[in-house]
């Protein structure tokens, strides 16, 4: 019973975050395609990767990674920035715009954190929030971000 409830939740936010994604995704100049709003979803939880890291992370080439980069860049989603160690170096961060974007998008979370706060005693809270640190730091290594 585990499994199935776990995974009702997981589908209930890929659903709801895709039906987002697809409302924000229209056909008109400047706006991120699908692919895209992956790719700037994935440098924000990469925090300021370079392109290479990027690139590596997604089992991609280097220049198709660029490609992807530079769409994003022209788009106004993120901006390339010169590392402070090695400045031939440039990391991915996002943009004033991007923030915009993901408002939208995390809005489901909240809503539905918000609920889980009114519904659940504090205690209740305070052992789910220790379980998904466990979730999060033990038992999805292949999942971690730099």
């Amino acid at each position: 019973m585990l499994k199935e409830n776990f995974t009702e939740v997981y589908d209930k936010f890929e659903l709801e975050f895709f039906r987002r994604l697809f409302s924000l995704v229209k056909e008109r100049e400047g706006s991120l395609t699908a692919m895209e709003a992956f790719s700037v979803e994935i440098i924000h939880h990469m925090n300021g990767p370079t392109i290479s890291q990027f690139a590596d992370f997604l089992g991609i080439s280097q220049s198709n990674a660029t490609y992807k980069v530079n769409s994003l860049i022209k788009k106004g989603y993120i901006v390339k920035e010169n590392s402070d160690v090695d400045r031939r170096e440039y990391h991915l961060h996002l943009s004033e715009k991007y923030y915009q974007y993901s408002g939208l998008m995390r809005g489901y979370v909240s809503t539905v954190m918000e609920r889980m706060e009114n519904r659940f005693q504090p205690e209740e809270l305070e052992k789910l929030t220790e379980m998904l640190k466990i979730m999060s730091d033990e038992l999805m290594p292949e999942a971690r971000l730099q």
